[in-house]
């Protein structure tokens, strides 16, 4: 298949997001089940051979896109002539007008990050990332719990499968846009990608995850100029320091009506507090005296 977005000229072929296995349950029966596709996916820029990513591929053009944005190789979308994945060779081929600047120092300049399948960034982002301003936003507490139950209705591949992760940019309550990949870097990279794509506004926005929040998903969503991050799971310690001197209102173990709020305490307004929980009138350890 080959679009146009923009002035990209992309193309792919399509390729199967869960495959069905056979398998053998606890009364020792078979059964049919689905279970995610992984697959490698080698990045080339200009030919040259950048990193390989293990992915669901369900949006690879841009997964590619994004994370060459993300790690400072393209800074421009207007740089990029096309955009070629091919599942045969298991390859995305990148064409730009002109060679990245400083392509070489960024190649030799490599951070271990704890994300999945990824697993370096390049460059000096941890140093460049100090650059980035940030709005102020205001957040109501009611917003957040319509949000959380609108993203119920997503997670398709979860829901069939299993084993992915899952990342959203949204807006209010509404999901502007949801990826699912085997890892959350390869998530929001894509989705990094997908708002250049779709020209997206950063503007008002926040950015939902299945994953924990480590210091590269902090250092990623401040680069697509986020200012809230949501989290179904936890936090680490480096991705909280960043987000506090980002200014980045961070909330994690946000499901139902429960979240703990690790940052950016004066933007959230608590308009709908649940009820407080009963609590039994037994105490721990035993009876009475």
């Amino acid at each position: 298949m080959t679009t146009s977005s923009s002035h990209i000229t992309l193309s792919h072929s399509s390729a199967e997001l869960t495959e069905s296995v056979e398998v053998l349950d606890e009364y020792g029966l078979p059964r049919q089940v689905h279970i995610a596709c992984e697959r490698p996916l080698t990045i080339y820029l200009n030919k040259r051979e950048i990193v390989t990513l293990m992915t669901l591929g369900s949006d690879p053009e841009a997964l590619v896109l994004g994370y060459l944005r993300n790690q400072g190789f393209i800074t421009t979308l207007e740089s990029i002539n096309a955009i070629q994945v091919d599942w045969d060779v298991e390859a995305a081929a990148v064409v730009t007008n002109e060679e990245p600047e400083g392509i070489e120092e960024k190649l030799q300049q490599r951070t271990v990050t704890t994300g999945c399948g990824q697993g370096t960034m390049f460059g000096k982002l941890m140093d460049k990332i100090s650059e980035v301003r940030l709005p102020k936003v205001s957040l109501r507490q009611s917003t957040v719990y319509a949000l959380l139950h609108n993203l119920n209705q997503y997670n398709e591949t979860y829901k069939n499968a299993g084993a992915v992760h899952g990342c959203a940019i949204c807006k209010g309550e509404s999901v502007v846009a949801f990826v699912e990949d085997v890892g959350r870097h390869n998530a929001v990279d894509t989705l990094a990608g997908r708002m250049w794509l779709d020209q997206i506004d950063e503007s008002e926005k926040m950015f939902y995850t299945t994953g924990r929040l480590t210091s590269e998903m902090v250092i990623k969503v401040a680069q697509m100029g986020i200012p809230v991050v949501l989290s179904r799971s936890g936090v680490t310690q480096m991705g909280l320091e960043l987000a506090r001197a980002l200014g980045i209102t961070m909330l994690a173990r946000a499901k139902g009506k429960h979240f703990l709020q690790f940052s950016g305490e004066s933007s959230l307004i608590l308009d709908a507090i649940p009820e407080p929980k009963a609590r039994s009138g037994r105490k721990r350890g035993g009876g009475s005296l």
